[in-house]
């Protein structure tokens, strides 16, 4: 069986920032926790400050060994589209500081990782991830897309697991004739 691994899923948001963190190991899953850094009505370098304060918070509470989030798309709203970039900016940088792997993934790999649809709502994401970590309740939007970036992140993993074994047995197959 493969290693047990911690994995830090962020959803940024210049308003709300998910977190979620599992453990992972071969195919199961284990939840460890998850929640919202709740950034209000503060001026917008006071909420990316939170940002990087609760990241911080949450990579001391839990010790994850990878972290991965969602990479900016571009909305309608190009202002929006730069705060959100600038709010993954302080989630990275806590990571960074951190010293933890930095991985990111499209919402398109997200969901189709999670759900085996790219372009699942988020009702489908929440039911998933509620049903793949065995949870009694469903989680939070911001949370369960945070547990499904972490989800997609250990799908990743393995697979690059699997693809490593199959190399290495092709080269040993190889270096045998």
């Amino acid at each position: 069986m493969c290693c047990l691994a911690i994995i830090l899923g962020i959803d940024p948001g210049s308003r709300l920032t998910g977190y979620g963190v599992i453990a992972h190991q071969g195919a199961k899953f284990t939840y460890l926790g998850s929640g919202c850094i709740k950034l209000a009505e503060h001026p917008f370098p006071i909420r990316l400050k939170m940002i990087y304060q609760g990241i911080t918070q949450i990579i001391e509470q839990f010790s994850p060994e990878m972290f991965a989030i969602e990479k900016v798309f571009m909305a309608h709203n190009p202002d929006a589209a730069l705060k959100l970039g600038q709010a993954r900016g302080a989630a990275i940088v806590g990571a960074s500081m951190a010293e933890l792997p930095v991985f990111e993934y499209s919402a398109r790999q997200i969901k189709q990782a999670v759900v085996g649809n790219g372009g699942a709502d988020k009702s489908q994401v929440q039911h998933m991830v509620k049903n793949i970590l065995k949870l009694p309740g469903t989680p939070q939007a911001d949370a369960a897309d945070a547990l499904a970036i972490a989800i997609c992140h250990a799908h990743s993993e393995q697979n690059l697991i699997k693809l490593a074994g199959s190399a290495s047995k092709t080269v040993r197959g190889r270096l045998r004739k």
